[in-house]
C-alpha cells in the first residue's frame, strides 16, 4: 500500500492510517509479535515511497552488493596474506619495509576518499577505468538473472563480453576496498606469523626434516585464527564500504536503496535494511567461529589448552 501524505501537518486520520500501515497501532507485545512473524517470512512491509515490497527490493539489490563484498574480501585476504608473509620472512628487504609501513596505515584513509581519488586518477586523468555508471557500459545490458549475481549469471550464460565489462567496472571499487582494508588484516597477521616462525613447533618441524611447504602450512595454520577473527569483523566493514561505493560507482545495489530511504525517511526500508545486514553479519560470525575450530583444535568445545604443532 502506497502512503501519500499532503504537505504540512497530517490530519489525525492520516496519522492513524500511517500507524496502522506500519503496525504501530497495537501494544508493544503485539507489535513485537507481528514483527517476528513478518521476519520469519522475510516480510518487511512496503515502501512508503514506491509502494513496492521491501523484502523483494532487498533480495533484488543485495546480490549486487554481496558480489562486490565477496570479491573484495577474497582479494583483500590474498593480498594481505602474501604481503604479511613477505614482511615476516623478508624483514630486511625493501619490499618488506615498504609493506610494513603500509600495514601501519590501517584505517588512515576512509574508503570513500580512496574511491573519489581512484575515479579522478584512473578514469578522468589516465583513462584506464570505465565510467563509474554501473556494472556494464551504457550500451550493454546485464545477462538474464538466474542467481542475482551479475558476474555469475554472465559466466553461466557464457557471455565473454559482458564478463569482461563487469570485471572492468568492478576492478576499481575492488581495488579501493582491498587497499583500504588489507592493512587491518596485515597488522594482525604479521604479528601472528612472526610469533609462529619463532615458535618451538616450527623449530621441531625444521629439525625433523619437514619440507618447506609443510613448515609454511604449519606456520599459517597456527597464525590464521586471529586473522580469521579480524576477517569476520572486516566483512561487516567491507559490506558497509561496498554500500558506500555502490552509491559512488552507481552499481544499483542495496547501498543506493538504503541511502534513498534515509533521504526520504522511508522507515520500512531502513528497518528491513538493518535487519538484513545484521543477519548477514551474524551468519559471518558463525562461519568465523566454525572455521577457527577447524584450524585450531584448542578452540573446540572440551579441548585442552595445550599447545599443538
Amino acid at each position: 500500500m502506497l502512503l501519500v501524505l499532503r504537505e504540512g501537518t497530517p490530519t489525525p486520520e492520516e496519522y492513524a492510517r500511517v500507524r496502522t500501515a506500519l503496525g504501530l497501532d497495537g501494544s508493544l507485545f503485539e507489535q513485537f509479535s507481528q514483527f517476528l512473524g513478518q521476519l520469519a517470512s522475510f516480510e518487511f512491509g512496503t515502501s512508503l515511497i514506491s509502494g513496492r515490497s521491501v523484502g523483494q527490493e532487498l533480495l533484488l539489490r543485495m546480490p549486487t552488493t554481496l558480489q562486490l563484498t565477496l570479491i573484495a574480501m577474497l582479494c583483500t585476504v590474498l593480498f594481505a596474506t602474501i604481503a604479511s608473509y613477505i614482511v615476516a620472512v623478508k624483514r630486511s628487504s625493501i619490499a618488506g619495509k615498504v609493506l610494513r609501513a603500509y600495514a601501519r596505515t590501517a584505517g588512515a584513509v576512509p574508503d570513500f576518499v580512496l574511491g573519489v581519488i581512484s575515479i579522478f586518477l584512473f578514469f578522468l586523468v589516465l583513462g584506464w577505468a570505465p565510467a563509474p555508471i554501473g556494472l556494464v557500459s551504457a550500451t550493454q545490458n546485464l545477462p538474464p538473472s538466474f542467481t542475482g549475481f551479475a558476474l555469475l549469471d554472465a559466466i553461466l550464460a557464457g557471455d565473454l563480453v559482458i564478463i569482461g565489462s563487469i570485471l572492468a567496472h568492478l576492478a576499481l571499487p575492488v581495488l579501493v576496498l582491498t587497499l583500504g582494508y588489507a592493512p587491518l588484516i596485515m597488522k594482525i597477521l604479521i604479528i601472528s606469523i612472526e610469533s609462529a616462525v619463532d615458535a618451538p613447533a616450527t623449530r621441531f618441524r625444521v629439525s625433523t626434516g619437514s619440507s618447506r611447504l609443510m613448515v609454511m602450512v604449519s606456520i599459517f595454520r597456527r597464525s590464521a585464527p586471529p586473522a580469521v577473527v579480524v576477517c569476520g569483523m572486516l566483512f561487516a566493514s567491507l559490506l558497509g564500504g561496498s554500500m558506500i561505493l555502490d552509491e559512488l560507482f552507481s552499481l544499483n545495489g542495496v547501498g543506493q536503496f538504503a541511502i534513498g530511504a534515509i533521504d526520504t525517511n522511508d522507515f520500512p526500508v531502513m528497518q528491513g535494511f538493518l535487519v538484513l545486514t545484521a543477519g548477514i553479519a551474524l551468519v559471518v560470525y558463525l562461519v568465523v567461529d566454525l572455521t577457527n575450530m577447524i584450524l585450531d583444535p584448542r578452540r573446540r568445545p572440551g579441548a585442552s589448552q595445550e599447545g599443538t604443532a
